[in-house]
């Protein structure tokens, strides 16, 4: 079958992942609005196309924190990729070294911060940390990502809580025995029906905006937070010296009902007015998605599920096929909408539906 958009990618995922693994991966909390509305939030931004420009020669890089990433898309931290692919995140290092662009590596991998660095030396990572009760495996963690040469440390921090995912709750979801947290391993007594492979209530919900200056003291990687949906929050991101932000409601998995993230991202970038980059994820699903954020201020997105639908297809290749199509998709949309090069991409490329 001719893989010629995302979708198909979804439906070969659909089709050949095992339940359980596809449900997973698909989960949105409650009702799943939030979820499906970052998808369809997309359809009611417009166009405005200029036309009569010289397209001819394109130039889709940007930079991210100062490093150069080969077009404006990278991989969104997500767990478990060994329910996607053997190699697991191995494989999704190599595909974002190859393909130039920036990956966030997940505390929830299912391969140790030590094998995502080796399977792709010289990559653009950062690293996403949830902070669990457990303080001192945290710093751990922070300390081993710097020590490995990722790049950034990325704060998730709308998870005090895990979302109600109904379908993970009918499955009994929990990982295989030959899966492991790896990179929490040694630092958790693991159960077998264990809560997203770690013991009952590991998070801390106690987190606050003082804990940035706690990871500030333990690193210095730059620190972007991960979860803001408010000019407020993003204002106090500012004032507590995060160098980036990613608009983001974890892919619809956490409160439903929340704004899809591209609607979000306008009041964001308004609140922060550059001081800090500004990132986004969730709903990405054409080039045209990527063109249109980027109009709306975002720096750069990140994909989640549509990088793991590529991991399903063929591994490292499946998910290399999956970036080099948006890629593809974004080069053309630019041209298409009169923009030769990412500066040139602007708010008056687009507009929102009267309806």
């Amino acid at each position: 079958m001719a893989m010629v958009c995302l979708s198909d990618f979804e439906a070969y995922a659909k089709k050949y992942l095992p339940k359980i693994a596809w449900d997973y991966f698909a989960a949105g909390a409650d009702d799943c609005n939030t979820r499906d509305e970052n998808v369809l939030a997309y359809k009611r931004i417009h166009f405005r196309p200029r036309i009569l420009r010289d397209v001819s020669i394109m130039d889709i890089r940007t930079k991210i924190l100062g490093t150069e990433i080969s077009f404006p898309v990278g991989i969104a931290p997500t767990g478990f990729h060994q329910l996607a692919w053997p190699d697991g995140e191995k494989s999704t290092a190599r595909a974002a070294k190859a393909m130039n662009t920036c990956y966030i590596a997940s505390t929830y991998s299912t391969c140790t911060l030590e094998e995502i660095s080796a399977a792709a030396p010289g990559g653009l990572r950062w690293f996403q940390l949830y902070i669990h009760r457990n303080r001192a495996a945290s710093q751990k963690l922070v300390q081993r990502a710097e020590a490995l040469g990722f790049q950034g440390l990325v704060l998730t921090a709308d998870v005090p809580y895990t979302g109600k995912r109904r379908n993970d709750i009918r499955n009994g979801f929990c990982l295989p025995p030959h899966m492991k947290v790896k990179n929490l391993e040694r630092d958790f007594e693991v159960y077998d029906r264990s809560e997203y492979g770690l013991p009952p209530n590991s998070l801390d919900p106690s987190i606050t905006w003082n804990d940035i200056y706690w990871l500030r003291s333990l690193t210095h990687l730059p620190i972007i937070i991960k979860g803001i949906l408010t000019k407020e929050d993003a204002e106090l991101a500012v004032r507590h010296g995060v160098q980036g932000i990613i608009v983001s409601n974890h892919g619809g998995r956490q409160l439903d009902e929340g704004p899809a993230t591209v609607d979000a991202l306008v009041e964001v970038v308004e609140a922060v007015q550059g001081r800090v980059e500004v990132y986004l994820d969730g709903g990405i699903r054409k080039g045209s998605d990527v063109l249109k954020a980027l109009a709306l201020g975002a720096k750069c997105v990140f994909i989640g599920r549509p990088a793991l639908w590529g991991l399903a297809y063929k591994g490292e290749e499946g998910l290399q096929d999956v970036l080099r199509l948006l890629q593809d998709e974004f080069r053309l949309s630019m041209a298409l909408a009169g923009c030769a090069s990412v500066p040139e991409i602007g708010r008056h490329l687009v507009q929102f539906s009267k309806l």
